[in-house]
């Protein structure tokens, strides 16, 4: 049976949701989204930071307007994400590849996001490089009750010393108030190939798991969104076999999780491109009690790769591939090596 999404916009985004042929219901509409910002430094040498291995920082000339260039063009990508449904920009973005809190208040303060008066919540990270995620959220939309960061702790096999990654951020909070929790991540890379450094995302996997579980310890009906850059595909250990996140919502049980990625991934789409392969590190997913198709309260309706055409590469050996920011030492006007990945959840109004 067909389903209709026909949307009209009010002081919320409200849309009627066309479920039988005589059957129509209204709907407010919010998009969860997720971005790698590929590479989102200042032009600030930090002296706590390998910062100036940056891309940002490796440029010679033009630095504080290519870096005004590249806010924008995230802040344009962030704008867009879910508004052809929604016609609003999304209500929670985690994002990640961040250097500071202060890039993320140049995004949102960039003419494109200014009205959406977004509220940010970031820690720094011990990763080397200097990166961190982040959450940003639509004030009038989501109130922040609690936030907390989780670190990491790797060390490698043979020296024994410790690995510096990035932590995991919980944000948790009311979304049009109804408690919802956010985990923004960014697991460690395959740097050094997928086998030798699997074991890394493992451990990253295990400690999603354990704040999901103290979440649901709390309230087994926790409604949890994890989301993030996993540097592994949906069909990897990481996610399959500790988070057991699961392909079909039939199959998601009591505190269970289910991954609305793995279809796109099954079908060959991709958020990131390597050699010709695609991949589909950029994952959402939602535990149990987003699936039970219950519309008094906010439910999963659909997910998206987001891959409009202005962030695809027009021409070349990458011709398809996201259109990144940096490449071949200097910046490209693009916008990220990886497309955005998001969520629709939709609540039933009276």
């Amino acid at each position: 049976m067909k389903h209709l999404l026909k949307l009209t916009l009010t002081l919320s985004i409200i849309g009627v949701f066309t479920i039988h042929a005589q059957e129509k219901k209204k709907f407010k509409l919010h998009t969860v989204a997720f971005y790698n910002l590929e590479n989102l430094f200042d032009t600030i040498n930090d002296p706590e930071k390998n910062d100036e291995a940056s891309p940002m920082m490796e440029l010679n000339t033009n630095r504080s307007n290519i870096y005004n260039k590249k806010v924008h063009n995230m802040a344009r990508v962030l704008s867009d994400i879910g508004r052809d449904t929604s016609n609003n920009s999304p209500a929670i973005i985690g994002v990640s590849e961040i250097e500071n809190v202060e890039v993320l208040e140049d995004v949102v303060n960039d003419p494109l996001l200014l009205s959406k008066d977004y509220g940010i919540i970031h820690y720094d990270s011990p990763d080397r490089r200097g990166i961190d995620v982040g959450l940003i959220y639509q004030k009038r939309l989501f109130q922040p009750t609690s936030h907390s960061t989780h670190t990491l702790m790797l060390y490698d096999d043979q020296s024994r010393k410790r690995i510096y990654t990035r932590d995991q951020l919980l944000v948790s909070g009311k979304l049009d108030g109804e408690n919802m929790h956010f985990i923004v991540n960014h697991w460690p890379s395959r740097r050094g190939g997928e086998a030798r450094s699997r074991a890394k995302r493992v451990a990253a996997a295990k400690l999603n798991k354990r704040i999901i579980d103290s979440l649901q310890v709390i309230d087994p009906y926790a409604k949890i969104i994890t989301m993030g850059d996993l540097n592994d595909d949906p069909i990897n250990a990481s996610v399959k076999d500790i988070l057991k996140a699961k392909r079909k919502i039939k199959d998601v049980k009591f505190k269970g999780i289910y991954n609305p990625m793995i279809d796109f991934y099954k079908k060959g789409l991709g958020s990131n491109a390597y050699r010709d392969s695609w991949s589909l590190f950029d994952q959402i997913m939602l535990t149990q009690p987003f699936v039970e198709k219950d519309y008094k309260s906010f439910q999963f309706y659909k997910a998206g790769i987001f891959n409009k055409n202005y962030l695809l590469n027009k021409k070349g050996r990458y011709k398809g591939y996201p259109l990144r920011s940096f490449a071949d030492g200097g910046f490209t006007d693009g916008f990220s090596d990886h497309f955005p990945v998001y969520v629709y959840l939709i609540k039933e109004v009276k």
